[in-house]
């Protein structure tokens, strides 16, 4: 099906993205770094918008159906700034593991709220899923205070994460999915700047020159290219679908880090990411 090669598409951008920030958060602020990857992804995103026509639905969109977006939109936000803060200290392979745990509570709560079939197949991928995902983050942490801060943060990730896919669910049902990402990147972006703006620095953005600023950069432009992807197969596939192939990102994601951030998996890890992927196969069969 045409939603299940979007799905895919999407999964690569986003593990070109993870590696993408990974590099530019090195000597950065992770808000600060937030704020701008979602400022340029908002103005891709209007542009598609412009481009596409779509902005001439806007009118259109109603009062249930914006409530929806915003809120998941500041599901999105909560996401964002736990993962890479999270992704900041910790390293890819472990943290993004951790993210992907979403899947499990995103596929119960597309049965739960939007009634969708959850058949022997997906419920055999939920405990595949859920023992791998156990299996590449067990024994990751280090001693130490900054160990035990990136895991809760990657595990808040998580779950803000499970939140924004059934809230966007719903709110993209009557709307153009390119109208409906760039109306919850304007909610993420006015989110991510309060958190600057709170914190009170003013060095907050003396770390994105040069280099970083390259890198987030890029990985914001791919970010548009997942959610636009991502959103548009959410429209017309299952959620119940669409997020676990999202989620083989995870595959992309361990290669480039091992290729690039010489990252490496144990034997366990490995395992679990084998774990991950069966499941994965299991949602669509």
């Amino acid at each position: 099906m045409m939603y299940i090669l979007i799905a895919l598409l999407s999964a690569f951008f986003a593990a070109i993205t993870t590696i993408l920030c990974k590099c530019g958060l090195r000597d950065a602020d992770s808000d600060a770094a937030t704020a701008l990857r979602t400022t340029i992804v908002l103005v891709l995103s209007i542009a598609v918008v412009w481009i596409t026509g779509e902005w001439h639905d806007l009118p259109n969109v109603t009062g249930m159906t914006l409530l929806f977006l915003i809120l998941s939109g500041c599901a999105t936000g909560g996401s964002w700034l736990c993962y890479f803060k999270a992704l900041k200290t910790g390293d890819v392979n472990k943290v993004a593991p951790i993210d992907k745990s979403s899947t499990v509570l995103a596929m119960l709560m597309s049965f739960i709220f939007l009634g969708e079939q959850l058949t022997a197949y997906k419920i055999i991928a939920m405990v595949l899923i859920g023992i791998g995902t156990l299996m590449m983050s067990i024994h990751t942490g280090k001693r130490g205070s900054k160990a035990g801060r990136w895991m809760i943060f990657a595990w808040m990730s998580a779950i803000f994460a499970a939140l924004t896919l059934i809230l966007a669910k719903i709110g993209v049902q009557n709307v153009n999915s390119n109208l409906g990402t760039a109306i919850r990147t304007a909610v993420v972006l006015v989110m991510a700047w309060i958190v600057v703006a709170a914190k009170g620095k003013k060095n907050v953005f003396s770390g994105l020159g040069g280099k970083a600023f390259v890198f987030i950069a890029l990985s914001a432009v791919s970010t548009a290219a997942s959610w636009l992807c991502y959103y548009y197969a959410l429209k017309i596939g299952d959620a119940s679908v669409v997020v676990p192939i999202d989620k083989l990102s995870i595959l992309a994601v361990v290669l480039f880090s091992r290729i690039f951030l010489k990252e490496k998996l144990t034997a366990m890890s490995s395992a679990g990411l084998v774990l991950i992927v069966a499941g994965t196969v299991f949602t669509i069969l």
